[in-house]
């Protein structure tokens, strides 16, 4: 009996243990050297990864797109490329705001990038004025990046450049610039192209090659998060389209593929995305612009795409997706986007994965809208290139009926009558994180009826010590539990405990306890949480069994929803959605009474909500035990009818 409870702890040892530290996989590292990049990387003046020329463009991009494109730069012709001022870039350590900065700032990147296409595409010099003063523009700012990720000074350091996502974005624009158009640059004065070289390096070459151990985002040590390859991802395009010395370029390249271990490092098995789907297409999304470049670079020679991890990784995207725009948004993660269908097309094709291509192919017929505007702006010229290219006559996407994300702990099912279930353990120290360790959401027949509100707008206190003083990063604003008044609290130690996923013909359902989420004063001894689908009722059911260590002065258990609301009837809720969709929440009434609040949407940082959710306001039910004892258990449960 002793043997068999000491493995029971190695094994949960181990299982804690793999949660929350990185995996020293090193794929790239253990698979290629630098010399073997020098040799297979093919060089900057031969490779051309997209069309120059308008007979290029018109054999790969359908008319239609074309004429768009250059309609759009048409309309930035007369595009007003504002210098960034001191003033504007203060605004985010004097008031918090980073909106008047960033519209400016991302205002010139998009312009510039619409107008240096549609020169391309039409080829009459009619666009390289507004060109010229673009890059001039862009290349006269001190910083490249935005004021919040510059450790709270507000104006830059010149002489201490730093590398952030909006940076090395801005190293890919110009160095676009430089593809596209220039030998037109340079009949208007070699000095352009020059000086596009020069801030490229100083701002982002040199900071990256000479110590990019600097930045958090490239350690080996801790996990990293969508910065790592997204900046990475950037690098090597910037590197491909400018860097004229071989040998140095290739370094930079083999410097990007190291970086990138470090991500994908941090990722467990499963490929989970703590972040969420819409930080997944700036994480995972990345990581797939990173191999796409890669493998075009090397004539193929630098190919990952039969790694687990990578397969894996990617069909995280549609193991979450809910219906519709709607996916699962734990953390930071937005509930509604638009997928890029043309990129998972072709992330599916490159994994040889049927499911992802379908999902792809679903995407782009539900959302077809091609932009060159927006970050990731080498996967938006391939979009582009892949429009014509994209096949049609693949099976139907079907939604996956359940899946279990071990390493991030999430998980998703969906029953036979509309409804759908999400829901996680995993501690309070994820990226972008919320405390909201046992949460979950539930859909029905593709609408939010028991939701988690999201993310509002960032400002100098979403990322401060000051974040969880905001309502919708706290676990009393998630539908959870509330002890003594108190909530859960932020840090690693915050997690959840004895986790045990089920997913069958009969049931797909998380066990977990989460008393060591909420902290000593809260008095919980055990809190053990069971959600499940129950398919062979087709409900969902929650279930607590908790012990206190002294009888509670208060005890609560939050749902929230954006439903309308209707308490008329003892022991049900109904929570009506539109089109007469209505979900049946069920308790007891003898154990509960019931209150509601609106959450804020007045201030910076919630003025989102007022739009997030289809314009409709977010309620809060406050379910109020009215017999406190240290000890119990109850039950609700969410029906169709």
């Amino acid at each position: 009996m002793k043997k068999i409870k000491l493995i029971s702890i190695i094994l949960l040892m181990m299982n804690v243990a793999g949660y929350a530290q990185i995996i020293q996989r090193n794929i790239f590292a253990k698979s290629y050297q630098l010399e073997s990049v020098k040799k297979n990387l093919i060089p900057q003046k031969q490779w051309n990864p997209y069309p120059k020329t308008p007979a290029e463009w018109k054999d790969a991009v359908p008319d239609s797109v074309l004429r768009s494109i250059i309609k759009d730069g048409e309309a930035n012709l007369s595009y007003n490329f504002e210098p960034i001022t001191a003033t504007l870039s203060l605004d985010y350590v004097r008031s918090g705001d980073r909106s008047r900065h960033g519209k400016i700032s991302y205002g010139k990147r998009n312009a510039l990038v619409q107008l240096i296409l549609a020169e391309s595409i039409e080829n009459k010099g009619r666009f390289m004025e507004a060109i010229l003063n673009g890059i001039w523009s862009i290349c006269e700012e001190s910083y490249w990046g935005v004021p919040a990720h510059i450790g709270g000074t507000g104006l830059p350091d010149v002489t201490n450049p730093v590398v952030d996502l909006f940076s090395a974005e801005t190293a890919s624009v110009v160095g676009l610039a430089d593809y596209f158009v220039g030998d037109k640059l340079d009949k208007i004065n070699p000095l352009v192209r020059k000086r596009i070289y020069h801030e490229t390096n100083v701002r982002i070459f040199e900071p990256l090659l000479k110590n990019p151990e600097r930045y958090g985002w490239m350690s080996k040590t801790k996990p990293v998060n969508n910065w790592n390859p997204w900046i990475m991802s950037n690098w090597i395009l910037s590197a491909l389209l400018l860097e004229k010395d071989e040998n140095r370029r290739a370094e930079m390249v083999y410097g990007s593929m190291i970086g990138l271990d470090s991500y994908l490092n941090s990722l467990g098995d499963d490929g989970g995305c703590d972040e969420g789907p819409s930080y997944w297409f700036a994480a995972g999304g990345s990581v797939f612009d990173c191999l796409e470049l890669l493998q075009k670079a090397t004539h193929n020679t630098v190919n990952i795409y039969d790694n687990a991890l990578i397969k894996n990784m990617a069909n995280y995207i549609y193991k979450t997706h809910i219906s519709g725009d709607y996916f699962v948004n734990f953390a930071d993660a937005d509930p509604t986007l638009r997928p890029d269908g043309l990129m998972l097309y072709r992330f599916g094709k490159a994994l040889q994965d049927d499911k992802l291509i379908q999902f792809g192919n679903w995407a782009f017929a539900a959302y077809p809208s091609i932009k060159t505007e927006g970050y990731q702006r080498m996967r938006r010229i391939e979009n582009l290139l892949s429009v014509q290219k994209i096949d049609k006559n693949q099976p139907p996407f079907q939604p996956v009926k359940d899946a279990w994300i071990s390493d991030i702990q999430v998980l998703t099912a969906r029953s036979s009558n509309g409804l759908f279930l999400a829901t996680h353990g995993g501690h309070n120290d994820e990226s972008h994180n919320h405390n909201d360790v046992g949460d979950f959401i539930i859909y029905l027949d593709g609408q939010p009826m028991i939701i988690d509100a999201g993310r509002g707008n960032y400002t100098a206190r979403t990322f401060s010590k000051q974040r969880y003083e905001l309502w919708f990063t706290r676990s009393e604003y998630h539908n959870l539990p509330i002890v003594n008044g108190i909530g859960q609290k932020a840090g690693r130690n915050y997690e959840a405990h004895q986790v045990k996923a089920i997913t069958n013909d009969k049931e797909a359902s998380l066990a977990m306890d989460i008393a060591a989420s909420y902290p000593k004063e809260a008095g919980i001894t055990v809190w053990n949480r069971l959600v499940k689908l129950n398919r062979i009722k087709n409900i969902i059911e929650l279930s607590d069994n908790y012990v206190l260590s002294a009888s509670p002065t208060a005890m609560q258990q939050v749902l929230m929803t954006i439903c309308n609301v209707d308490l008329s009837q003892q022991g049900k809720i109904l929570l009506k959605g539109n089109n007469n969709v209505q979900l049946i929440v069920h308790y007891d009434p003898k154990v509960w009474s019931i209150a509601t609040d609106k959450p804020s949407t007045e201030g910076m940082e919630y003025e989102s909500f007022k739009t997030k959710w289809g314009r409709n306001s977010i309620t809060r039910l406050i379910f109020n035990k009215t017999t406190l004892e240290s000890k119990g258990q109850y039950k609700i449960s969410f029906t169709t009818e």
